[in-house]
């Protein structure tokens, strides 16, 4: 029998078991055991990728896991804690001589023994494995041959964002400049697009996309996710839903409004005005800091106008804390009622929210339910703004 899951398959780590550092640019408190008890008690996500699990400290951490019976590994694939399966991955920064710039990857394997293994490759192409999304100076079609020879999936990282991605920095115009097609098993779009922006690019339609938080706190796991059809969350029902295979699909993705992402629009990143894409200097501030837009980056790439029939609906949303009015104590109030953010955005009705936070609050979560909250676009690294929607 297939059942409905919700998974976010891209979640960083800010410290070890040793309180070392891995993703230095991630909150502190976001350690492997605290990003499994937020996604399982508060979130409500029965799957997450953490992609700094090549990290010897981090697989550690598994492994007191697992012999304290805190966890167990799957027999599918995966860790399971909890209500929630670990997917244990890697995000990895790519400089390849075919490379225009620095390319980020995501890699995720079935077992702990498959990514120590990694791990042990990584040390020889690398020069820190302890942390999170290194460089790697080889090629990218070498890379993506030892993750299938260690029964891997291989995706790249939200592909369209100015910096350290595919079509943002990496290639001029196609990602075969670069990856060999047949090893992708997914595209992850990233918080500054969707699957209709995505779909103008012609050789991204036998793609499934995947939409992921990027989390770098505990408050952004869920920032992006998926529902996929699968029998039970492990890491082989994860690539046969990437491959559509069995009846197991991405049946729906969750992500913010593209213009709420920080590189939707070409913007100034001195004054943040917005000018016109590939611009050389600022016409307001006279700056030469100009950071191209998602949108016009696409634009540029466009060469479809198909309508994918088969991809499944992309829905706006942001996480419960985007919501002006929603703190601390009114989210942990929500949470103490309802139990999950997962079960407050998708499942309680509006008469039921109404009994906790005041009607305005009530209707913006609704808002938020059904997409239709108005926004302010961002750019040039600042996020866009979300408010209620008029009638």
């Amino acid at each position: 029998m297939l059942t409905n899951y919700f998974a976010d398959l891209h979640i960083h780590i800010g410290r070890d078991i040793y309180d070392g550092p891995v993703k230095i640019t991630a909150s502190k408190n976001l350690t492997l055991t605290n990003v499994l008890k937020e996604a399982s008690r508060r979130k409500g996500i029965d799957m997450i990728g953490v992609i700094d699990c090549h990290a010897p400290a981090v697989q550690a951490e598994i492994e007191l896991l697992l012999q304290e019976n805190m966890a167990q590994e799957i027999p599918n694939g995966g860790i399971a804690f909890e209500d929630v399966t670990l997917i244990l991955g890697s995000e990895i920064e790519v400089y390849d001589e075919h490379c225009k710039g620095p390319v980020h990857v995501l890699c995720y394997f079935p077992t702990l023994a498959s990514i120590k293994l990694f791990t042990q490759w990584l040390i020889g192409k690398m020069k820190n494995v302890t942390l999170s999304s290194q460089r790697y100076y080889g090629s990218a079609t070498d890379l993506q041959n030892k993750v299938k020879e260690l029964d891997g999936l291989f995706i790249p990282a939200h592909v369209f964002t100015p910096f350290k991605s595919t079509y943002g920095k990496g290639v001029e115009t196609s990602l075969t400049e670069v990856f060999d097609p047949k090893l992708i098993d997914a595209i992850e779009l990233g918080l500054s697009s969707d699957s209709t922006m995505a779909d103008q690019i012609k050789e991204l339609h036998g793609f499934t996309f995947v939409t992921n938080s990027d989390s770098h706190s505990l408050a952004k796991i869920g920032r992006e996710y998926q529902q996929i059809r699968l029998q039970a969350p492990s890491f082989i029902e994860l690539r046969r839903a990437l491959h559509q295979d069995g009846g197991r699909a991405i049946i729906a993705n969750y992500g913010m409004n593209p213009k709420l992402g920080k590189y939707y629009t070409t913007v100034c990143q001195k004054c943040f005005e917005q000018v016109a894409y590939k611009t050389r200097r600022c016409p307001n501030c006279n700056a030469t800091k100009i950071i191209n837009g998602v949108y016009d980056r696409i634009k540029e790439l466009a060469n479809n106008e198909t309508i994918i029939d088969a991809r499944p609906p992309y829905y706006y949303q942001v996480p419960l804390e985007y919501l002006p009015g929603l703190g601390p104590k009114t989210y942990n109030k929500l949470l103490d009622q309802f139990d999950t953010e997962m079960n407050i955005i998708h499942h309680v009705p509006m008469e039921g929210l109404q009994q906790v936070v005041p009607q305005g609050l009530a209707k913006m979560i609704i808002e938020n339910r059904e997409g239709t909250q108005q926004v302010q676009a961002g750019g040039g690294g600042k996020y866009g703004k979300v408010s209620s929607h008029k009638k």
